[in-house]
């Protein structure tokens, strides 16, 4: 039984989950701006410029990646480069806490099948939130290709409401924005055909779309 979300709240919560990530570099932007504005010390301006260079670095990997993860990426029927796809997820996923391992042989996948691996890596990093290594795998070859994504860092675990989420079940609780990325994935594995798992192996978790 799919858990029940009407189309206006699911568009409003994944636009409250594109503002979250943005938020941040944005805030930062503007704090450099006035931090520059204000300041006559040349070393508090140097640093300030550098804050508003990263951080407009950041926001704009932020967006390319939400673009592709939750935008239109052209016609039902597009197809996206995988080159495309790991350019967009090293951008926004990578930094000092993450790192990403991407085992996908370049190719033109339709569009859903590339918004679901981006988002499947995401979830995984939920699995990993003191930060690690994001693994991602083909599972099969060609248009019908699953994936899966291993997710390996300290205290790396399975969130409860995780794996309910992805498979669409029933919920207690409403869905708000912070269960809203894995209830979105698992609409687009089933809208790929595929079915959406996350579990404990070993000592990762695995995300797996097959």
């Amino acid at each position: 039984m799919a858990a029940p979300l009407e189309a206006l709240d699911l568009a409003a919560l994944l636009c409250s989950r594109v503002c979250h990530d943005l938020i941040s570099p944005a805030g930062a932007i503007v704090n450099g701006l006035e931090v520059l504005e204000e300041s006559k010390d040349e070393e508090t301006k140097t640093f300030a410029l550098s804050l508003i260079k990263r951080s407009a670095r950041t926001a704009t990997a932020r967006l390319q990646f939400c673009r592709i993860a939750f935008g239109a990426a052209g016609s039902m029927t597009a197809q996206v480069d995988t080159g495309d796809a790991e350019s967009v997820a090293r951008g926004s996923i990578e930094d000092d806490k993450y790192k990403l391992a991407w085992n996908l042989p370049r190719a033109l996948l339709p569009k859903n099948r590339v918004k679901l691996l981006l988002n499947m890596l995401v979830v995984g990093t939920l699995a990993i939130p003191r930060g690690g290594t994001l693994t991602l795998d083909p599972i099969g070859s060609g248009e019908s290709m699953g994936f899966r994504v291993t997710a390996a860092g300290l205290n790396g675990r399975v969130p409860a409401a995780i794996p309910g989420l992805l498979a669409g079940e029933a919920t207690a609780e409403p869905i708000d924005a912070h269960a809203i990325q894995p209830y979105y994935t698992g609409l687009l594995a089933r809208a790929c055909g595929l079915t959406a798992t996350m579990a404990a192996d070993g000592e990762t978790i695995v995300v797996a779309a097959s």
